[in-house]
């Protein structure tokens, strides 16, 4: 800043600085908003860009898992393999093997591939330990971070097994591999002691090579490490593309969102930093006009004002920077947890960029009103800065004079076209922020509605199992994270029997209606089917009896109805090639028939393959679950327990269905919705702030003569916000459409990269009592945004503004 000037110009920036106070602030905490807004979008469009990649690099993820046979090839045998051509690092080997453990309660968890390391740092596959600390001693486990949450915590415990003297694990941590390497780590004595002949004990070995992009680079590989270790030594092998494609799928429907939020973020802080820096420069040409009469240059002057907005944008810049880098901590914990990956930080870069950026902003929205005054002769400065340009707004004035409205309003919805530059900038400013609050408002409730249409058989209040571990729909006991890879998601057994008896589907039906509260019921059955034209098996949900009360929200087509037809996804039609209305041949156990396709549901289970149809088509199979809706007044409790104890002789078993609780990934996206809004229009109203800071300040003395002439403080507080109401009106008609407008455009992008189209439930959100609602959004940015300066107005002595200049 020395180079701006000392001695007499030094003063002059300096005066200029403390002088406007209030100005001067403004400017400092509306750039620091616009820049911390801009970290964070910035930072959240840098976490949407290929969020496993970065991931894998930074925990130097695994190319290949491979398991060996430690009967067949030597630890040192296994070390030897990283000298193989094209392994660039290896780890291991670590003792591995597999248990299917019991919660504190008796529940079984699925099998666990559990891991002997002895600690989670590693050339390959260095392990992000989320919470806790690892596992030190026997008796210690640590789990996989997608089990972290209601299901378990830390200081939980776990036994290995349901046999009698099975030993005890404590949960002392939770840690993530983003090469899904295992579902547990221990240390590598206790591994052993777990091992048993059921789940005998292998060697893991985690490679990375100088060529992996492919599928065939990582075959390559795998072949000449099994030719390195004697015949029959590799077990088996994991790649990580295909966790890279299913994290990559997982990811996907979000980095639409967020790039969303992200643009509006960047531009609005342009909007407002450039704005906020112009005006303030613009509003003191009267002061530069006398400068020039007392002797300054034109080039002095111009450096005192870009000085004078300079100093205190940087102070600005430099606290927006830090708050941007806190406010972004709890966003990328969210988009971490929403990507599955490890760690996310603000890139150093975008510290780097985003100051430098504004600074740039800064500096020519500052110089161009700059130049402007410079060029001005002293006379033509001075009488500018004392009003607006001869005639301008002066029309608009005379339209407004004619309105039934008290002067002072009038003279304030007029103001507004004294000053169109400046008015624009408002005018986008109060645009975005509602914006962005109509296309929060929208995204919440379509996710909400997502929510909702997932799982449809949870809204059963009864489900009965008809023995064994049924393969159909119902709640789980142990649940990990949602986002969960399928190995580690747990198994459904039925309430507190693992291993119940055989039952007789015809039988528990029976039970069912005949069981007093029963008001209607379903069964359902999922079975392996083949289907022409597809590779492998698909699984296929099959109903009996009216099963409306569990169907799936539709997008084209309706629910099946009756025998001959199939209700299939999204994934299913955009694989096969079929539509709505064309005929698959589905065979199962033998039995092949001819269904129709008769409606498209959104159903993203099974990459959208699994299909639905009519247990009557397939007379072999038998229900697994039944979903019963209870009689008005009935408690689901009671019901079930009454139905349990009628059915549990028989092989059967039922529960009452708890509330479906939100999916944790819809949760993380509506808190980033929600926090991502408050900054865009917190910065939307520090923007409006700024220009009737500088307006207000610019009219102080005109204010001063209306007071003379006997307006009242509170004629002039309606002076100041009906100057900005009619921009809070006009942006809010903008910013509505185009936030409607912006759902419209994201929300299908989010679907087809989950694999899927939307149904209309989850598209068509906005009621018009909303959307009126967001009208009125506009009006309170700009009505908030003016009230501060509406109050010192009102404040401020008729003495002290007639002397104001």
């Amino acid at each position: 800043m020395i180079r701006f000037g000392g001695g007499a110009l030094g003063r002059v920036i300096r005066s200029g600085v403390g002088r406007r106070r209030v100005q001067t602030v403004v400017i400092a905490v509306a750039t620091m908003m616009a820049v911390a807004s801009a970290v964070v979008a910035g930072s959240l469009i840098v976490a949407a860009n290929a969020p496993f990649d970065h991931a894998f690099a930074k925990q130097q993820g695994a190319h290949l898992t491979a398991q060996f046979d430690p009967a067949k090839a030597s630890a040192a045998q296994l070390k030897a393999t990283r000298e193989q051509a094209g392994v660039t690092a290896s780890a291991g080997p670590y003792p591995s093997t597999t248990v299917q453990p019991e919660d504190s309660e008796g529940r079984r968890m699925p099998a666990l591939t559990l891991v002997g390391r002895s600690a989670p740092k590693a050339d390959v596959d260095d392990l992000d330990l989320k919470s806790g600390r690892w596992a030190a001693k026997a008796g210690e486990i640590v789990l996989n971070a997608s089990f972290s949450g209601p299901a378990f915590k830390l200081g939980d415990t776990l036994k290995t097994s349901d046999a009698e003297g099975s030993s005890t694990l404590t949960v002392v941590g939770f840690a993530l591999s983003v090469s899904k390497t295992a579902d547990a780590w221990a240390t590598p004595a206790q591994t052993r002691a777990l091992a048993s002949a059921d789940s005998p004990l292998t060697s893991q070995m985690l490679y990375r090579f100088d060529s992996a992009g492919t599928d065939k680079q990582i075959t390559d590989g795998r072949k000449k490490l099994a030719a390195a270790v004697p015949s029959g030594a590799l077990l088996g092998s994991q790649s990580y593309l295909e966790t890279k494609r299913a994290a990559d799928q997982g990811a996907a429907p979000t980095i639409p969102f967020l790039i969303a939020f992200g643009v509006l973020g960047i531009v609005m802080s342009v909007i407002i930093v450039g704005s906020v820096t112009s005006g303030a420069v613009g509003s003191g040409l009267r002061r530069i006009g006398i400068l020039k009469a007392i002797g300054f240059t034109p080039r002095e002057v111009v450096r005192a004002y870009v000085a004078q907005a300079l100093i205190p944008a940087a102070v600005g810049i430099a606290l927006g920077v830090v708050l941007g880098n806190l406010l972004a901590v709890p966003l990328l914990d969210d988009t971490e947890q929403a990507y599955g990956t490890a760690s996310l930080t603000v890139a150093w870069w975008v510290d780097v960029v985003v100051p430098v950026a504004a600074l740039v902003v800064v500096g020519v929205a500052a110089l161009v009103p700059a130049l402007r005054a410079g060029r001005l002769r002293t006379v033509e400065a001075i009488a500018v800065g004392r009003a607006p340009r001869t005639g301008r707004g002066q029309w608009a004035h005379r339209v407004a004079g004619r309105l039934p409205l008290p002067r002072a309003v009038t003279y304030g919805l007029a103001s507004p076209f004294a000053h169109p530059v400046r008015t624009v900038a408002m005018l986008l400013a109060v645009a975005f922020g509602t914006v962005a609050a109509t296309f929060a408002v929208g995204l919440t409730a379509s996710l909400t509605a997502v929510g909702e249409a997932q799982d449809p058989e949870d809204r059963a209040a009864v489900t009965v199992f008809a023995g064994g571990p049924p393969g159909g729909p119902g709640p789980q006991p142990v649940q990990a994270n949602p986002e969960a890879p399928p190995e580690t998601k747990p198994e459904t057994p039925a309430p507190g029997n693992s291993e119940a008896p055989a039952a007789d589907p015809a039988r528990i039906r029976a039970a069912v209606e005949a069981q007093d509260g029963t008001a209607s019921y379903y069964g359902t059955s999922q079975e392996d089917a083949t289907v022409a034209g597809v590779t492998g098996s698909v699984m296929v949900t099959l109903y009996q009896g009216d099963s409306r009360p569990g169907s799936y929200e539709m997008i084209t087509g309706h629910w099946i109805d009756g025998a001959g037809q199939v209700v299939v996804a999204s994934g299913f039609l955009e694989r096969t090639g079929t539509k709505v209305g064309d005929t698959v041949r589905m065979t199962h156990q033998g039995d092949s028939r001819d269904l129709r396709i008769v409606g498209e549901a959104f159903d993203t289970e099974d990459d959208g393959m699994q299909l639905h149809a009519s247990m009557a088509d397939f007379p072999a199979a038998e229900p697994r679950t039944f979903l019963v809706e209870v009689k008005s007044g009935v408690s689901p409790a009671d019901y079930a327990e009454k139905l349990a104890t009628a059915v549990r002789p028989l092989g059967g078993d039922a529960m009452a269905n708890s509330p479906s609780e939100q999916d944790n990934f819809i949760l993380i996206l509506q808190s980033m919705a929600a926090l991502l809004t408050l900054m865009l229009v917190s910065v939307a109203g520090l923007g409006v702030l700024n220009s009737v800071v500088i307006d207000t300040r610019e009219r102080v003395h005109d204010l001063g003569v209306c007071k003379a002439l006997g307006m009242s403080p509170r004629q002039t507080v309606g002076l100041v916000l009906a100057s900005v109401a009619g921009i809070g009106v006009l942006g809010g008609l903008i910013g509505v459409p185009a936030g409607f407008a912006l759902h419209g455009v994201v929300l299908p992008v989010m679907g087809h990269a989950a694999g899927t189209d939307l149904p209309p439930s989850v598209l068509d959100v906005y009621v018009p009592w909303q959307l009126v609602l967001l009208g009125l959004a506009g009006i309170a940015i700009a009505m908030l945004g003016a009230l501060l300066p509406a109050g010192w107005a009102a404040k401020a002595r008729t003495a002290v503004a007639l002397r104001t200049e």
